[in-house]
């Protein structure tokens, strides 16, 4: 056991807590210095000696409840029938009716804000994440370095005898950790969890998810959903628990990546729904609408807003667009439900294992809104020239139609689709001044627990609220210091005065929201906020009035009629982005990227132990000129495979050796352009090298580059990249002697490891 050396202002630090009362010295020592003094008695002989054992672990509170916090991503208030959607949700259904339906729960806007806030009960700004790790600025509110001081969920269970487990999206190590030599302090496993099993990036693909497992990368199961194995692994870590310490509770964080894009899911889930949408996005809304006033989870007299700007009336469409509009829709129904059907499989374990009626289950259904990233006419796959029109997407979306779901697509449906999802709100994702970017369904069950079964509470609440409400529901207690750093205080409220009490009023009556520059600020049923314009000042934004206690979506702007109210309201906007880091405002403008171990690199020499990198940490390979030059030994019968690839089959490139001849392909994801040579590798020392040069500047994506490929400073072949990509190897990394997860190029089978020897491969950043 590693013991800590105390710095004397620690000491000085717990005196001072201590003569004020605020802990105990019992109490901080139990965290920074957990060797307890001996109660036994100590003989010359163990005949003498009377023995005596620390306590194993620290005990949790009588009777404590096991707790499941599930997250799901980019779906709308709309979407599951749950809350009136005409997507089958019927686990949140059977949870929802045996629990409590909150209907005024918000979230930041945008997923790894919402996630920051939500593990620590912190304002996002406030635990430095007011965007996305691998985008934040050197100030305190962006730079993605959540603080020690601001323990997470997992930490504080822990610290309370709970096992702690995270599956699925995580998305809130910085780059600069996020290698495989760490530090790993900023990782699941560093932040409290005991194991984690996910992603670390904001998505993945299904069929072929980049998985890390603790710290490691592991290569997941073939030929099964990642929503099914994410599931699998947490069924097997609960068993584990309940197996080797079942008198122990523990913490599930359960975060796939559904409904994040890509959509992807078996077709068996995807037909559930075939024609079922063929009315469109207009009439769902009227359907879900009344859904939604007869479950009780909006008021009665609600009153759909108006179509959004520039979105089509679906009776508009052509009988193309309709077609296949309606196919993007069905594949997002069937991901929806397949993964309801996963997280039924966790819940079903626990109620089979006799432990479900002690269990505190909260689900956030979505992170955000629904995604508006999907455009006017959807997207097949990831990488469509941005340059096309939208005639052009729409035509090459439906020379798609029946791949989109599939292991060869990477899907996100049109912007008709978030708005309907959105219903009854308006505006989606990313808008932080409306309730349709942050305005989620919260449901929470508690067999044991709760007694008002099916109930549904209209208590103002935000993410934040849920630790505290964790915190006070299981009768832990919030360390004063968890592992040597005093604890700031949790800015969230607890929900468990609405529990028992549906008609109890709004402790929370005061909430930021801030993405991006869109910002809103809400008070006691009060709202304004502005909807920022890129590249416009910031003092030019326009500001919108609403009172949310008579007009719950915001469709009547009181801004001109009671300009008093809403200057109050932008005064206390500006305090409170004081207060929590909101300020300096950013809207992308001005290209920020958080640091790198690779920052001012111009080298990069890897060998074929290395773990592969993770793409948010590996330096920036496309908008840029570079080589990549492999030293290598070809035995007498010669060598087969990749030397280094880069990205798969969304986007990439590779470069291998194939029938003893040097190959380099660039996919786009629109097209690959290949560049082989006519001669032959011979046995032996090689350079094999490929010049990458590029013709745009940093300032301009998807220029046009050549390729040149050398075989012992002996140019052997030419080839021009139309288009190149900004960026690439999006969901995969870079990898040496092999390309493992999927593909660049369908030339070769994975992992198509090299046969030869390799000493090395470097990168030249030109």
């Amino acid at each position: 056991m590693m013991i800590h050396k105390k710095p004397k202002q620690f000491s000085k630090l717990t005196a001072s807590l201590a003569l004020t009362g605020l802990l105990s010295s019992s109490s901080i020592f139990a965290q920074h210095d957990p060797t307890q003094a001996f109660q036994g008695k100590l003989g010359k002989t163990l005949g003498e000696t009377q023995q005596s054992w620390q306590e194993r672990y620290t005990k949790a509170p009588k009777n404590a409840p096991n707790v499941v916090w599930i997250l799901l991503d980019d779906i709308g208030f709309g979407a599951v029938s749950t809350y009136g959607g005409l997507i089958k949700t019927p686990t949140l259904d059977s949870l929802a009716s045996n629990g409590l339906r909150y209907t005024n729960f918000h979230t930041t806007a945008i997923c790894s804000p919402t996630r920051a806030a939500l593990l620590t009960g912190r304002n996002s700004h406030s635990v430095h994440m007011g965007l996305f790790p691998n985008t934040g600025g050197g100030t305190p509110g962006y730079d993605g370095y959540m603080p020690f001081e601001k323990a997470t969920i997992a930490e504080i269970l822990r610290e309370n005898g709970y096992n702690t487990y995270a599956v699925g999206k995580w998305h809130l190590t910085p780059p600069s950790d996020a290698t495989a030599i760490g530090p790993f302090s900023r990782w699941p496993t560093g932040r409290g969890f005991d194991h984690y099993y996910g992603f670390l990036s904001g998505s993945t693909d299904q069929y072929n998810p980049v998985v890390w497992e603790d710290t490691k990368k592991v290569i997941p199961e073939k030929g099964k959903l990642f929503s099914t194995q994410m599931a699998d692994k947490a069924i097997n870590l609960i068993a584990e628990q309940k197996s080797l310490a079942p008198e122990k509770p523990f913490f599930l964080y359960f975060t796939p990546g559904a409904g994040h894009e890509p959509h992807q899911v078996d077709k068996y889930w995807s037909d559930q729904y075939k024609g079922k949408f063929d009315f469109g996005w207009d009439r769902y809304r009227e359907i879900v609408i009344e859904n939604q006033k007869r479950l009780g989870v909006i008021p009665k007299d609600a009153v759909l807003p108006e179509r959004g700007p520039g979105l089509k009336a679906w009776d508009a469409l052509s009988p193309d667009e309709k077609k296949l509009y309606a196919k993007f829709f069905e594949v997002y129904a069937g991901f929806l439900t397949h993964i309801d059907l996963e997280i039924g499989r966790v819940i079903n374990f626990l109620k089979e294992s006799g432990q479900l009626e002690n269990t505190l289950v909260i689900v956030s259904v979505g992170d955000n809104g629904a995604s508006k990233e999907g455009t006017f006419e959807g997207r097949a796959h990831r990488n469509f020239d941005p340059d096309l029109t939208p005639e052009q997407r729409l035509k090459k979306n439906l020379t798609l139609i029946d791949q989109i779901g599939t292991e060869n697509s990477s899907p996100n449906y049109p912007l008709g689709w978030a708005q309907a999802t959105n219903t009854p709100f308006k505006h989606w994702k990313q808008d932080a001044n409306s309730e349709g970017g942050t305005h989620n369904p919260l449901i929470i069950f508690w067999p044991k627990g709760i007694k008002d079964k099916g109930g549904i509470r209209n208590q103002y609440t935000h993410l934040i609220d849920i630790l505290p409400t964790t915190v006070e529901l299981t009768g832990v207690k919030v360390p004063t210091v968890i592992n040597g750093y005093p604890q700031e205080p949790i800015e969230g409220t607890s929900l468990a005065y609405s529990i028992d009490n549906a008609k109890s009023p709004s402790r929370h009556t005061v909430q930021h929201y801030e993405i991006m520059g869109s910002r809103s600020i809400y008070k006691d049923g009060w709202k304004a906020g502005t909807l920022h314009v890129k590249k416009q000042d910031f003092e030019k934004d326009v500001w919108e009035l609403y009172n949310l206690n008579e007009d719950f979506n915001e469709r009547n702007d009181l801004s001109t009629k009671n300009p008093k109210k809403l200057q109050e309201l932008k005064e206390l906007f500006d305090a409170q982005a004081w207060k929590y880091n909101i300020y300096p405002l950013k809207d992308g403008t001005i290209p920020l990227a958080a640091p790198t171990i690779f920052d001012h690199r111009k080298q990069l020499v890897l060998y074929p132990q290395t773990s592969q990198l993770f793409e948010g940490s590996a330096p920036k390979l496309g908008g840029r000129s570079l080589s990549i030059t492999a030293d290598v030994v070809v035995p007498e019968k010669g060598a087969d495979g990749v030397l280094l690839a880069v990205g798969g089959k969304a986007g990439g490139l590779s470069l291998y050796v194939q029938k003893n001849q040097l190959w380099f392909t660039y996919n786009n994801g629109d097209e690959k352009v290949y560049a082989t040579s006519s001669d032959v590798i011979k046995a032996g020392k090689n350079s094999l090298k490929v010049d990458f040069n590029y013709e745009g500047t940093e300032s301009v994506n998807n220029a046009p580059a050549t390729a040149i490929l050398y075989i012992n400073d002996k140019k052997v072949s030419e080839v021009k990249v139309k288009r190149s990509l900004p960026a690439v190897g999006f969901y995969e990394s870079i990898e040496v002697g092999k390309d493992q997860v999927t593909a660049v190029t369908e030339k070769y089978n994975i992992p198509f490891t090299y046969t030869g020897k390799i000493n090395n491969v470097t990168i030249d950043l030109k």
